[in-house]
């Protein structure tokens, strides 16, 4: 009896956990593969010219480096490492995206390159995909360069000087940071789990440069997208802890002049009283220019 209380018990919850795995697995498709595949079929091949340029950067240069001469133009241009001063560091760091790294396989590696940058590309957009790019592969050099200036210590932040000479190239963070960050933005977490969480595993069994620095992509790929989409409400954070001015007084307007010391306007004169017309006053007639009175006309004969 008590064995069928439990079991009645835990129906109900494993039917939501069943319901929730099978919305989020869903929304997650749809999210990661059904959107971009209808982005791919609405732009056609133009939507992956960024998955096309890396995939085939990273073979051109793989192919050149097989050659002493080659390789040693394949490192002046795009070998990154710590010893480096931080403008050559900054300058390769570009090109080295696409400089195959020393303990990966290539061939394995073209197939997860094509993939993030053709669903970041048709997800994101081209330009936003290699700022993502860019932005995590920068973070992971310039903090791992951070760390080997501490030193080893730290509670195991810092990394030994010879870390300084190892060569750092390779798209990987740039992989795990555009996965990272589509799968903050689209909230799939089975993603995640698959990028970030090997990434952790990966640092925690083989402490070395690279994973630090896959570690540092994907934290940063994390602030990111927590970002994504909050641009005003940034910008009204940083107006409000700036500085702002307080107003000064007010100028004060002219004040009108007085009635004591105004002009006074010239007063019109005075009407002339109209005396009233009586009914008793008569108008004079006109006198008549021929006057008839008791007279009669002169004849010629009495001229």
């Amino acid at each position: 009896m008590t064995a069928e209380r439990h079991l009645g018990r835990l129906r109900p919850a494993a039917a939501r956990l069943a319901r929730f795995t099978g919305r989020t697995l869903r929304g997650e498709w749809h999210a990661i593969v059904v959107d971009p595949v209808r982005q791919l079929a609405r732009r056609g091949l133009s939507g992956l010219l960024l998955a096309f340029v890396a995939a085939f950067g990273v073979i051109f240069f793989h192919d050149i480096a097989q050659h002493p001469t080659g390789a040693m133009w394949v490192t002046r241009l795009g070998g990154v490492k710590a010893d480096l001063p931080l403008w050559l560091s900054l300058l390769r760091t570009p090109v080295s995206l696409y400089v195959p790294a020393l303990d990966l396989p290539v061939w394995a590696g073209i197939t997860q390159l094509f993939l993030a940058f053709a669903l970041a590309e048709l997800t994101l957009g081209r330009y936003r995909t290699l700022a993502i790019a860019y932005a995590t592969t920068l973070a992971g050099t310039l903090v791992a360069r951070l760390m080997i200036a501490i030193g080893p210590g730290w509670s195991g932040l810092g990394l030994p000087a010879a870390c300084g000479q190892v060569l750092d190239t390779g798209p990987s963070a740039a992989v795990v940071g555009l996965f990272t960050y589509l799968s903050v933005i689209r909230r799939a977490p089975v993603v995640f789990t698959l990028t970030g969480g090997s990434m952790v595993w990966e640092s925690i069994a083989v402490p070395n440069l690279a994973g630090r620095e896959h570690l540092i992509a994907v934290g940063s790929a994390v602030v990111l997208g927590l970002l994504h989409g909050r641009r005003a409400r940034l910008r009204a954070l940083g107006r409000s802890l700036l500085p702002t001015r307080t107003p000064g007084p007010a100028p004060t307007a002219p004040t009108a002049p007085t009635a004591s010391t105004a002009s006074t306007a010239p007063t019109a004169p005075a009407a002339s009283p109209v005396l009233p017309v009586t009914a008793s006053a008569t108008v004079p007639a006109p006198a008549s220019p021929h006057p008839t009175s008791g007279r009669t006309p002169m004849t010629s004969l009495e001229r």
